[in-house]
């Protein structure tokens, strides 16, 4: 039997604001009197009444039977009876089925009405629908209920003068009842019905099974009895629900487990278990006891948070208090702590588990921070971290990253050039940025991440491999090797070219990871760069392990050196393996170490001059010599397998030099990249000699032998100018159609997700006139026309007969999104609101024919979008009032202009951030306790008519910063993300929007992007 308890009401028992308990004494000694008052949800105080527990009505014959009683103990007895009548194996059936009917109904059947009214009241409101408590509409079912109540009462119980909400719960009280006690006994004749006496066993074994399971019985009764002498009727009928009434204090058995209740208070079943020696018993257990925790989680849980806890801001800066280790410190120790702590810079790392989630809550399990051990006992030791940064971003929590002088650097404004002090939110996101916890948060683009995947991936091969047979395991390893060629030479040098295209790597990091705003963007440079070299350093090195491992797989060791070519094959590999070492040292003697990693694809500050020296002065790509070792390996091995490989990893090299080096090195080096490499050059040459020495042996042929050159050259040329030009052609044309292609499937995957709908339609539109349907958008208070600023509240009017159904609903979609006007067809995408918000609980409505109150029953109202149900993507919009919870269009509107202010070009820091002033309001719902400080209302369109934001906050504190902000939930700094993305065309994860938090840091970190992510024109910035 549940009382609502749970971690929440535990930690903050005193968080709801409910009418205090007032205990009064008489003066007679001994004769003392509890008053305990109530208040239901809409203001009415009240007495509540003494109760009475349910085994003292049920059993004591002093108390008078209701009907819910009676029926109660007929179907105790008609247990106790078929338990006795039945055969053992019947009964077994009998009440497993019985005991599961019971639970469900327990478990999922109280749990989902009592869910429905935690959220809309709909116990209270179905019995006003029904008029049960009328005595004008139902006057002997209400007479009959009080009949019910009145006897189980004591005389301080009045039902005409307690409120519905009172009377509803103790109706629903009688309906537990029967659940709980039924449940109960049911449990217990299955249980009954399995005993057996395990063979075996000695006597002492038998002793011990029914003492442990007699103690656990005793134990579970001694924990609801002390769970409700806390909880009292009100907390175990969860009469929360209903009304509220004096806190909740949980002690006692509370302190003794989280949610007693739901864990300890179920060790009966295994008592009972151990007593009756079933499996099939303590299977049941298990399951009926998950069940209760399901309750729990589904139903129990969520209550308490609705009720109980209080919403926690994501991103909110609370400074840290200086707190030395001794207990008297001395002012120069402080002063010197304070010193050590104000240059600590904004927040370089993403977010941290702790601001992860939809919403944080002050009522959940609380972590004991330290961070201000750092501030004074720890001061040395925090300074030598704060100098001395890791750039190693090949560690998962990578710490900061060393300071760079930014190239281009704006300058705040005063107010945030002032010393921050240190808060919890920057600690954890210097610290801590998306750090990959089991497999959550990995990136492949990060080089600790794709070693932790690979070795998932190898570990798991180790045993999902079956065995396999020689030939088998040949194919296994070059089937392997492949791969890595692949991922090597094509998957690689597909991120190499878009990294030359659009700085995807870079465009990457910025993205989703965080750092100082002021370092001019070199930290997600470095680290772009870094976590490149770590990766591309393990593709090379896997390819080459995985070529000698097929080789390897592959050799047979010869058993006669001289017979056969086995000599001379192992010969040649050799001198093709050492040309290959020979080749490769020498490109890197050349190239050092930035040219073997590609650094000019992500660093412009090194000079952008050749140098043909060393091998490349005598072949273009030596490259071409370093794949040699491929060839000599197939020859030593005599396998068509490696020779395969080795003609395949040619090939891919091929492929990399031409669509990925080539084109970059002319696109950063134009014409002073040369045709020829030295080699080459003294080739022509000598062919060039041969040609003249043929020439003046050829005597009088000599001209015919020319022409036939000239003419096997020019088709040669021609036929391969002939396909350029084809190639060039077809590119030119197709490209405009990939681009048509590429937007179209965009389109169609945004309209797949529209409509992902079920389109129900009403048959009643005939009893309808759908003329007297109206519907209309309010002007925006700023365009005066029908043309809102991405997240500005739209007002809607909207006119209906009298009769119109409760459940009918307004929806925003894109303008041709629906073909028809009579019908929708796609989904809303959650912009959709009822036009009786009030009856709808979420998505699904609670089936009123008619209002729950008069006033409320009008023909025309206005809804609000607002929030999550406001369109989020610029563009032209149209409004449709839908008929019944359907899709049938009564009456509709538009367009709805969707727009975004952008700031002129070229930009600038006071430009930025005025833009964000404007937007990052609107994405935090114009929420006083949110928005930042310096932001003025005159310029910001506020959702709420009724509420008036200050343009400066008298009471500020001085260590916040104007410009900070925070969120309820992630999907507010999702929007900023995506109002950011249309406004500037920069892309942030919401992990790095949360982190920074402040609109100086966001609008310096916009600057530093559009610069890194500028073309080769002319910058964009001032």
């Amino acid at each position: 039997m549940p009382p609502p308890e749970g971690k929440l009401r535990q930690r903050k028992p005193a968080a709801s604001p409910v009418v205090d308990e007032a205990t009064v004494s008489t003066d007679q000694p001994g004769n003392r009197e509890e008053v305990v008052w109530g208040k239901t949800p809409n203001g009415e105080v009240f007495r509540v009444p003494t109760t009475h527990d349910v085994i003292t009505t049920l059993l004591n014959p002093n108390y008078p039977k209701s009907d819910f009683d009676l029926l109660n103990l007929g179907l105790l007895g008609l247990q106790i009876v078929l338990y006795l009548l039945l055969s053992r194996r019947t009964a077994q059936i009998f009440f497993f089925l019985y005991f599961v009917f019971w639970r469900a109904a327990y478990d999922a059947g109280l749990g989902w009405v009592l869910t429905k009214q935690s959220k809309k009241k709909w116990i209270v409101r179905e019995v006003q629908r029904l008029g049960w408590l009328d005595a004008t509409l139902h006057p002997k079912m209400r007479e009959w209920i009080k009949q019910q109540l009145v006897g189980k009462m004591g005389k301080d119980y009045s039902f005409d003068d307690l409120p519905v909400e009172y009377n509803s719960w103790l109706l629903f009280r009688q309906a537990v009842d029967v659940i709980l006690v039924n449940d109960f006994l049911s449990y217990c004749m299955f249980a009954f019905s399995c005993i057996r006496v395990p063979e075996d066993l000695s006597f002492a074994m038998h002793f011990m099974r029914w003492a442990g399971g007699v103690a656990l019985i005793g134990f579970n009764l001694w924990v609801k009895t002390e769970a409700h002498n806390v909880v009292k009727d009100y907390g175990w009928y969860w009469g929360d629900c209903f009304f509220q009434r004096g806190n909740l204090i949980f002690d006692g058995v509370f302190e003794l487990a989280p949610h007693p209740m739901y864990s300890v208070g179920y060790a009966g079943y295994y008592g009972l278990s151990l007593i009756s020696g079933s499996y099939a018993v303590l299977f049941v257990s298990l399951a009926a006891h998950a069940a209760q925790f399901g309750f729990l989680v589904f139903f129990e849980n969520p209550h308490i948070e609705r009720f109980y806890g209080k919403r926690k801001a994501i991103a909110k800066r609370t400074p840290i208090p200086v707190r030395t280790h001794h207990a008297v410190a001395s002012t120069s120790s402080l002063s010197s702590a304070k010193q050590m702590v104000d240059p600590i810079p904004e927040p370089e790392l993403s977010t941290p588990a702790a601001t992860e989630g939809e919403t944080a809550t002050e009522t959940e399990l609380e972590t004991e921070v330290e961070e201000h051990d750092f501030i004074a006992g720890r001061a040395k030791r925090f300074s030598k971290h704060q100098v001395n940064l890791s750039i190693d971003s090949t560690a998962s929590s990578n710490g900061d990253l060393p300071q760079i002088k930014p190239r281009n650097m704006v300058s705040p404004p005063p107010h945030a050039q002032r010393i921050r002090p240190v808060s919890q939110h920057d600690l954890l996101n210097k610290y801590f940025r998306r750090d990959a916890v089991v497999l959550r948060n990995v990136d492949l683009l990060r080089a600790t991440d794709a070693m932790l995947v690979l070795l998932v991936i190898y570990g798991l091969a180790f045993f999902l491999v079956p065995s396999l047979s020689p030939q088998g395991s040949l194919l296994l390893h070059f089937g392997h090797a492949l791969v890595w060629c692949f991922i090597h030479y094509i998957g690689l040098g597909l991120l190499l070219r878009a990294q030359s295209a659009n700085k995807f790597l870079v465009r990457h990091y910025l993205k989703n990871y965080h750092y100082q705003p002021n370092d001019g963007g070199e930290s997600a440079i470095l680290e772009a760069f870094t976590n490149w070299k770590t990766i591309y350093n393990l593709s090379m090195c896997m390819t080459y392990v995985t070529c000698i491992g097929v080789a390897w797989k592959a050799y047979l060791f010869p058993s006669d050196w001289a017979v056969g070519n086995g000599l001379l094959r192992h010969t040649i590999g050799l001198l093709l393996i050492g040309l290959h070492i020979w080749a490769t040292m020498e490109s890197y003697e050349v190239l050092g170490i930035f040219g073997w990693f590609f650094g000019d694809f992500f660093m412009e500050e090194f000079p952008s001059h050749l140098e043909y020296t060393g091998i490349y002065r005598y072949l273009n790509n030596p490259e071409a010599m370093g794949g040699a070792a491929y060839f000599g390996l197939a020859l030593i091995s005599g396998s068509k397998l490696v020779l395969s490989l080795a003609v395949v990893r040619h090939l891919a090299n091929w492929w990399f030099l031409s669509n990925v080096e080539h084109p970059h090195m002319r696109k950063l080096y134009g014409d002073t990249l040369r045709k020829d490499a030295g080699f080459v050059k003294v080739m022509k040459s000598v062919a060039s000699k041969n040609v003249k020495i043929l020439e003046s042996r050829a005597g009088r042929h000599a001209p015919e032998l020319k022409r036939v050159a000239r003419e096997v050259i020019g088709t040669f040329d021609k036929v391969y100018e002939e396909a350029a030009d084809a190639v060039e052609e077809f590119l030119a044309k197709s490209a405009p159609r990939i681009s048509e292609v590429v937007q179209e499937t965009k389109i169609m995957l945004q309209q797949s997700r529209e409509k992902l709908v079920i389109t129900r339609v009403a048959d009643d539109l005939s009893s309808y006139d759908t003329e007297k349907y109206r519907i209309s958008v309010v002007p925006s208070s700023t365009t005066g026309k029908s043309s809102f600023h991405l997240g500005e509240p739209i007002k809607i009017r909207w006119q209906a007969p009298h009769k119109h159904s409760r459940k009918d609903w307004i929806g925003l979609y894109r303008v041709g999104a629906n073909k028809s006007k009579s019908v929708t067809k796609t989904s809303s995408l959650g912009m959709w609101m009822p036009v009786h918000d009030e009856e709808w609980d979420g998505d699904i409505p609670l089936g009123l024919e008619k209002a729950p109150s008069p006033h409320i029953d009008a023909e025309k109202g206005r809804v609000t979008f607002k929030g999550n149900s406001l369109p989020w993507l610029v563009g032209h919009y149209e409004v449709r009032y839908h008929h019944d919870g359907k899709y049938n269009v009564m009456s509709l509107d538009g367009p709805i202009q969707i727009y975004v202010d952008t700031p002129e070009e070229p930009l600038t820091f006071e430009s930025v951030r005025e833009t964000l002033m404007h937007v990052v309001p609107l994405c935090l719902d114009s929420d006083p306790s949110l928005i930042p400080v310096s932001c003025k209302i005159p310029t910001t369109p506020v959702a709420d008519q009724n509420f008036e934001a200050p343009l400066h906050s008298s009471k500020l504190d001085d260590d916040r910063d104007p410009d900070d902000f925070s969120f309820w939930s992630e999907s507010q700094a999702k929007r900023i993300c995506v109002a950011i993305q249309q406004i500037f065309g920069v892309e942030y994860a919401q992990e790095v929007v949360v982190a920074d938090a402040n609109l100086t840091s966001l609008a310096n970190r916009i600057l530093t992007s559009k610069q890194i992510l500028a073309s080769a024109s002319p910058a964009v910035l001032s």
